[in-house]
């Protein structure tokens, strides 16, 4: 869709998206570029959303049905265990535990940027955080229930789930509430309860523009249904503004919370490598630095095929570089606090724990985990390739890499090598690539369906950024007639 501001100022620098310049007034970056109107934020916006469903693009349509195709293989795989139980998997004794909990903690820590953004952002004013918390909240939603599904298959009798809640029967039996296990149902429980509510909530201004602009009757049931009779009156947006803050509020302690207990599925046993007290920091640190790097994963494509470049701008992408790099520092820390503590200890068992990560069989794992984790966020030290779009994705998807392996290192060379020589087993998967393939096409899935009929972008948050939205901005003095003062505008920082 053509840009009348953009026609209007063909040689602005402030209009390129993929440049990061500074705002020539105020001698910072702008957060939404383009001298665009609030119509044309809108319009940009939407024009995926409004698209018949006979006119998604085929590319959009092939990646849907690839997806789909991922997260039904990923239903038959399940059909599949329950049929013939976790032998098909290549656990083994000691390696009891292996790629189902490896699974679990990966996309708990992946639905940790969500909550931050959102939430801990918001309430820290921060204005960058409006054209990207909507990508971070979906993809919080859908990485719980990637990892939910991992936790419920991975106890063998999967039948026998329901015991894991709180449900009295007659004959009085009730979960281990000594158990990590059980706290992790209620972390993870609470921590996708709270997202949604928060994710739906900042929705529903969003979803009243869909159903005002919607002209088939479906899609104005739909998005009104959603909408919940919203009208944009000043009592809604104190109420909104009201309920926002407060599940703002409710949702930052998660952050901390929900990986802290997943932690604790390993920190509390008495196993080397897994009996330490750093566990709840350093997962908390890794859960934020995995999620960061998933959000820049999916909205850097997304940025460039819906043409969001004006309204996800690289000040957005540097900012979240800056927190992989600060993040991925910490993570790196924690890595050399392991030894140190081992060799401080003086427990040998300890002690050869770490040892066997870094040279014994499973080295290779350890070192590819060392160089995505803690080397390549090193690289962001340099301004051009923390503001390159390219390097940024590159990178992003090392770390992705890289903390699915954190994982593993922890999980199976802590328990292949125990205290009896003889007990020692190499574990080598036999079903679980489809597992974990079977997650990620459940979650690509969900997202891509997501960007198909939601809004990928918080409008209403984005406007209320711009400076369109201080009723004193110089615009106004014109008679308020944006494109016809557009190069007054963006010579005046107009675009903020």
């Amino acid at each position: 869709m053509s840009n009348p501001a953009e026609a209007s100022l063909p040689n602005d620098p402030n209009v390129r998206g993929d440049v990061a310049l500074e705002d020539p007034v105020e001698g910072r970056e702008s957060l939404v570029r383009g001298n665009l109107s609030f119509h044309e934020i809108t319009e940009k916006v939407l024009a995926v959303n409004e698209k018949p469903v006979a006119q998604t693009p085929n590319a959009f349509k092939a990646a849907i049905a690839f997806a789909g195709l991922g997260f039904a293989g990923f239903g038959g795989y399940v059909g599949y265990l329950f049929w013939e139980g976790p032998g098909i998997w290549g656990n083994n004794n000691p390696v009891g535990w292996a790629w189902d909990i490896v699974n679990f903690v990966f996309w708990v820590g992946i639905g940790h940027a969500g909550t931050l953004i959102s939430a801990i952002l918001y309430l820290f004013r921060q204005k960058w955080r409006t054209s990207i918390n909507r990508y971070a909240e979906a993809m919080t939603i859908f990485a719980v229930l990637a990892a939910s599904s991992c936790v419920a298959l991975h106890t063998g009798r999967i039948w026998m789930d329901f015991y894991l809640f709180p449900l009295p029967n007659q004959m009085g039996l009730w979960p281990n509430f000594r158990s990590p296990l059980a706290w992790d149902v209620f972390a993870v429980n609470t921590y996708l309860f709270v997202s949604l509510l928060f994710w739906f909530t900042g929705l529903v201004p969003d979803f009243a523009t869909l159903r005002d602009r919607a002209k088939v009757r479906w899609r104005q049931l739909f998005y009104g249904a959603l909408a919940m009779g919203w009208r944009g009156s000043t009592r809604h947006w104190v109420h909104y503004e009201k309920a926002y803050q407060i599940l703002a509020a409710f949702s930052a302690p998660l952050v901390l919370s929900v990986h802290t207990i997943v932690s604790f599925d390993f920190a509390v046993s008495q196993l080397p490598g897994w009996h330490t007290t750093i566990f709840p920091p350093y997962f908390v640190a890794g859960a934020i630095f995995s999620g960061f790097a998933m959000v820049q994963t999916l909205m850097l494509p997304a940025r460039a095929w819906l043409g969001l470049k004006d309204i996800v701008t690289v000040k957005h992408i540097e900012n979240m570089n800056k927190i992989i790099l600060v993040t991925g520092t910490l993570v790196g820390y924690a890595y050399a606090m392991e030894y140190f503590v081992a060799f401080y200890s003086g427990n040998e068992y300890e002690g050869f724990t770490f040892i066997n990560r870094s040279f014994g069989p499973y080295a290779w794992a350890y070192w590819t985990m060392v160089s995505c984790n803690v080397i390549s966020p090193q690289l962001f030290w340099f301004k051009r390739i923390r503001t390159s779009v390219t390097w940024s994705f590159i990178l992003a998807f090392f770390v992705n890499i890289g903390m699915w392996f954190e994982r593993f290192v922890i999980t199976v060379t802590s328990l292949h090598r125990d205290a009896l020589v003889s007990s020692w087993e190499y574990f080598v998967p036999v079903t679980e690539p489809l597992f974990l393939a079977g997650t990620f096409g459940l979650f690509f899935f969900l997202f891509l369906l997501f960007v198909r009929f939601f809004p990928v972008i918080a409008m209403a948050e984005v406007k209320s950024v711009m400076p369109q939205a201080n009723p004193h901005w110089e615009g106004y003095e014109h008679g308020g007639d944006h494109h016809a003062n557009a190069p007054a505008a963006a010579t005046a920082g107009g675009s903020h």
